[in-house]
């Protein structure tokens, strides 16, 4: 049987169609990886793009380890690690004064991504994250009462942050309950909630003594200038500790992306399950705020950035976390190096990000009238 002109494709249109499969395939195409008992599934696009975020982060962070009043080479720093005798000094700058706060600012980026996406996934709406909703001001709350009125330390400043995290959670979850609670209703009610927090935070920085007041100023900007080894160890493991958590929550999480209906057809406790990530999320905002002060937008943003350079369907974690990371430590480097005296990296974090939240609500807005 011989074919016709007519029965034949078009030149060139197999490889047309042929390629187009193939980009269809790159971005659904995913890697099953398992572990023991434990499996994970990655896309293939969204594990290069992290892969890529990585490398712009370690790349980052060596730079960022050479700036400074006391600039020092690639060379110097490799001789600070390894202990050159001849770069005592060296090694007291890299490590003493200059790691501590490029790890700080991986390690808090990373937690305030998975935060913003934990709320952002579980309300369906990419407006909320804990400095919108409320409960980064909470957590400056508590830790504000603990500095000004108790004069508390570290540790003391971080559980008071922790609590005025989690008290601010359970009352926005309360007041917003009406047979279960919805995101739209939820993001309103903590909106309500940080304006009342915010004038209590002013009152409290306005009957301190001066002195409190203004260095509790310079930390509520949100600052990683001053971390040490101590509050950058601690911070990591607490949110170490939190995702392993988390990470156990993550299953519920995704089928809370479907609906209550769809949820609870599935065996999942909606409401128990959302009341528990909102607590975890919280506490990596609160652990967040005790070592730096509350940094904003960066929980904000970074989920968004990241689905749409992985075109993920929705929100996920690890590379909010990876954005996170890469945000909070370009912003701190900014912060910095851009005029010539130090902003706090809140500052920066601001700036970019209110102009973002500005972008956001728009595209929402165009979006939901089509």
């Amino acid at each position: 049987m011989t074919t016709t002109a007519t029965d034949r494709p078009p030149e060139g249109g197999r490889s047309k169609d042929a390629e187009a499969r193939r980009r269809v395939d790159f971005g659904h195409a995913s890697l099953a990886v398992r572990v023991g008992p434990i499996g994970l599934r990655w896309q293939v696009r969204s594990l290069v793009v992290c892969t890529i975020i990585v490398l712009l982060t370690l790349g980052l962070a060596v730079w960022a380890v050479t700036l400074g009043d006391y600039p020092l080479t690639i060379g110097q720093v490799i001789s600070a690690f390894f202990g050159d005798p001849d770069s005592d000094f060296a090694r007291i700058v890299v490590v003493e004064w200059r790691l501590p706060r490029v790890l700080a600012a991986i390690v808090f980026g990373a937690a305030l991504g998975i935060a913003g996406a934990v709320f952002q996934s579980m309300t369906r709406n990419p407006l909320a994250s804990p400095d919108i909703i409320g409960f980064t001001t909470g957590s400056y709350t508590g830790a504000l009462v603990v500095i000004i009125l108790l004069s508390g330390g570290y540790l003391q400043v971080a559980a008071g942050a922790l609590v005025g995290g989690v008290c601010t959670a359970l009352a926005v979850y309360v007041l917003a309950w009406r047979n279960g609670v919805q995101g739209f209703r939820l993001i309103i009610v903590g909106i309500a909630i940080s304006a009342v927090l915010g004038s209590l935070n002013t009152w409290l920085m306005l009957s301190a003594d001066l002195e409190v007041a203004i260095s509790a100023t310079v930390w509520g900007a949100g600052s990683l200038a001053g971390i040490t080894w101590e509050q950058a160890s601690i911070g990591s493991v607490v949110i170490a500790v939190l995702l392993l958590l988390l990470t156990a929550l993550t299953p519920g999480l995704r089928q809370l992306e479907l609906g209550d209906d769809a949820a609870k057809a599935t065996g999942v406790r909606a409401e128990s399950l959302r009341l528990a990530v909102m607590v975890l999320g919280v506490a990596l905002t609160a652990t967040v705020t005790a070592a730096a002060g509350p940094i904003s937008f960066v929980a904000l943003a970074a989920p968004q950035i990241a689905r749409r350079i992985t075109r993920t369907p929705g929100v996920t974690l690890v590379p909010a976390a990876v954005t996170g990371a890469l945000l909070l430590l370009f912003a701190d480097i900014v912060a910095q190096h851009l005029y010539y005296v130090s902003l706090p990296v809140g500052v920066v974090t601001v700036v970019v990000g209110g102009a973002y939240l500005v972008w956001l609500i728009i595209h929402e807005v165009r979006r939901r009238s089509v």
